[in-house]
């Protein structure tokens, strides 16, 4: 077979046997693993660069996207907007 867009040949047997693993796996603080879309609560004080509070304990965020990285959760809380996250400081809700 042969690609119309770059030209690349391959056999269609080689497909089958080749496993792509492009999903990221990310883990909480309790093992779980997280995916994207998926609640989590925050389980320690968090403090932020720039804001005179911190992320409390006990903070429900909804809606994660997993990504690549030392901050492996990206998202969105109330009161603070976009921030990124390291699992280890997460668990799922």
């Amino acid at each position: 077979m042969i690609c119309s867009q770059c030209f690349h040949e391959w056999e269609p047997s080689e497909e089958s046997a080749v496993e792509t693993d492009d999903t990221i796996k990310v883990l909480d603080s309790n093992g779980n693993e997280l995916k994207d879309g998926d609640s989590v609560m925050v389980i320690k004080d968090l403090p932020v660069k720039g804001s005179p509070k911190p992320i409390k304990a006990g903070t429900k965020v909804k809606n994660i996207h997993l990504s690549e990285g030392d901050h492996n959760i990206s998202c969105k809380i109330d009161g603070f907007g976009s921030m990124a996250l390291k699992s280890e400081f997460v668990k799922k809700a």
